[in-house]
Formats: structure tokens, sequence, C-alpha cells
């Protein structure tokens, strides 16, 4: 399983979180500091970093920053409040964040989304009659070619990456349409109905008043 790095200088956050977060089949490796963490940086690269932002000496940012210069998945733990320091996390290119204090379920939920998205995919995906590939972002249905606008696309390659995991509108406008994008979450379901009407109704699914999923078993 992969080891993630938790970064956070409250201990009873650090250990309970740790706790979850293990219980799931994760390894855990629990740091008080950001001096921490790069001492453990320099014997082993984790697959994600849990990331406080608010620390003692070195803030997240400061070494949030470094990480995802190296290629390593952050997730920011941030006060519900801290709307800049969202904003801040999400223009240096962090793949998601948490709102403190969060619930078991969720924090699980978006590390196994980022995880899954930040593996790399094989070229081709075969799917029934679908099939797709990453590299040229060409897709065929019946082994003809199916036109997908670039946002089209890369909303298929989001929803085939996180698997049998929904994904809800915001998660979806974050990863497909950018951190900049202040339209309404209205544009996600315009631009699902579209790529249904391409590669077959039946592979999206909705979730009642929270996202959409991909459909494996079609």
């Amino acid at each position: 399983m992969e080891t993630i790095f938790l970064v956070e200088d409250e201990m009873n956050i650090r250990r309970l979180t740790g706790m979850h977060l293990q219980l799931a089949g994760y390894t855990v490796k629990e740091l008080e500091d950001a001096a921490a963490a790069r001492d453990a940086l320099r014997e082993e690269k984790p697959a994600l970093v849990l990331l406080d932002v608010m620390m003692p000496g070195e803030d997240g940012f400061s070494l949030g920053e470094d990480l995802i210069a190296s290629g390593i998945p952050v997730i920011f733990l941030t006060a519900k409040t801290a709307v800049p320091d969202r904003v801040r996390g999400l223009r240096m290119g962090a793949h998601d964040y948490i709102l403190k204090p969060f619930e078991p379920a969720e924090l699980l939920a978006r590390v196994d989304n980022v995880l899954k998205r930040s593996k790399p995919a094989p070229s081709d995906y075969v799917q029934g009659d679908l099939r797709v590939n990453f590299e040229t972002r060409e897709v065929w249905r019946n082994d003809e070619p199916v036109p997908l606008t670039t946002l089209e696309f890369n909303l298929l390659k989001t929803l085939i990456e996180s698997g049998r995991t929904a994904m809800s509108r915001e998660e979806l406008l974050r990863a497909v349409w950018g951190y900049h994008y202040t339209g309404e979450t209205r544009t996600v379901d315009v631009h699902v109905q579209r790529l249904r009407g391409k590669i077959g109704n039946d592979r999206i699914e909705t979730i009642v008043r929270f996202g959409y999923r991909f459909r494996e078993d079609v």
C-alpha cells in the first residue's frame, strides 16, 4: 500500500488522522512540522502528502511548493474559514484541500481520489465498444472515431481515472476546468450530457445531489 506523509503540528489531529489512514490500509508517517518532513523526504518519497498550512517554523505553503515542484501530490489541510489559503494552495498546484474539522469518510475519499488521479494511466483504455488512447487523446466507439472537445476529453479521462469513486461537481470543476473557473456547477451537467451523447448514456452514472461516476460494467 502507498505511503502517506501526514504533516500536522497538532498532535491529537495528527494521531487521529493517522489512525484512520492506517485502518484504511495506508502506511502513514506522522510528522510534526516541515523540518521533520524534509528530513523524512531525504529517505523516502511518499505517494501523497497531507500538509497542514499553519505550522510553527516553516509553513505548509513553503514546503508544499517544493513538494509540488518535485511531482509529489499534496492535499492541504486548512481551516474552514481560510478561503485565501485554499485559493493560494490551488493556485500553487495542490491536488486538493480538506477543510478542518473533517469527517474520516471525506478524508479517505479525497485521498483515494488524488492517489488514483496521480497514477499514470495506461496508454489505452478499453471498455466494451469504447476505446480511449490517453497519449494521443483519441477516442473510438465501435472502431469509429469519436470527436471530443478538449474539455470533453479531459472530463472523460478524469471520470475513467476515478474508477468506481464518485466525483462531486465541485471536484470535477477543479480537476477539469481548473481553480480559476468561476462558473456554476451547471456547466458540468451540460458537458456530461454532451459526452454521454457521444460515448453512450449508460457509461456515466448520475449520483443524485452529488455528481457523477464512470460505469465500468456497461
